[in-house]
């Protein structure tokens, strides 16, 4: 395998999909250079060590996400449904990968992170700066509702990272208990969690 020019991406998604798939601990270069179909003389080429290669595939999974994103959480869709949205897609992914897999996989960044965080402040860093954009769609959503009157006042900022708190954690149980359906009404729950006032869709 040559240098080629999707190398670098094919070994960024390989990474990401076995060190989400196991642990980045059990992950070694050679097996994400196998599951690339890359060999190693070329990742080297592209990066130093298996962090390096981990902080660059968390940030293209960041980037291939975004109109995810945008489209959940537009503003031109009611604030409360841009929540159930974001849920209802977790839902759903959990169930694809099972059915692909046969395991729920739960969130890639709390999967990582919690994993190596101490270990290693590059990737702390990068996930730290993931979540902090992800955490501003919530922040405006949950900002909107307050404006509508569906969500009583206090900072925004901090019922994010509460309401943030609650779906990353049901997301964590669900890839414990092996059970995607845990997180079926996940919408619903975290609009609860957050003492909304009209948690009926909004969408006829």
């Amino acid at each position: 395998m040559g240098r080629t020019s999707d190398a670098s991406e094919r070994l960024m998604t390989a990474a990401l999909d076995l060190m989400w798939e196991e642990s980045y601990g059990a992950v070694t270069i050679d097996d994400i250079c196998q599951r690339a179909k890359v060999k190693k003389g070329s990742f080297y080429y592209f990066y130093e060590s298996k962090s390096d290669l981990a902080v660059a595939a968390l940030e293209l999974n960041s980037n291939n996400q975004r109109a995810l994103w945008d489209e959940h959480f537009s503003p031109a869709v009611h604030p409360l449904d841009r929540i159930r949205a974001r849920c209802a897609y977790s839902y759903q992914k959990q169930v694809d990968i099972k059915v692909r897999t046969g395991k729920v996989l739960g969130c890639p960044l709390c999967s990582v992170g919690s994993e190596i965080c101490n270990q290693d402040e590059r990737i702390r860093e990068k996930i730290q700066e993931i979540l902090a954009r992800n955490a501003k769609y919530w922040e405006t959503a949950i900002r909107d509702a307050q404006e509508l009157g569906l969500i009583g006042a206090g900072d925004p900022a901090a019922k994010a990272r509460c309401a943030l708190a609650y779906y990353a954690g049901m997301i964590t149980q669900a890839r414990i208990h092996n059970d995607a359906e845990m997180l079926r009404d996940l919408g619903e729950q975290v609009l609860a969690h957050l003492h909304a006032k009209c948690p009926e869709a909004q969408v006829a």
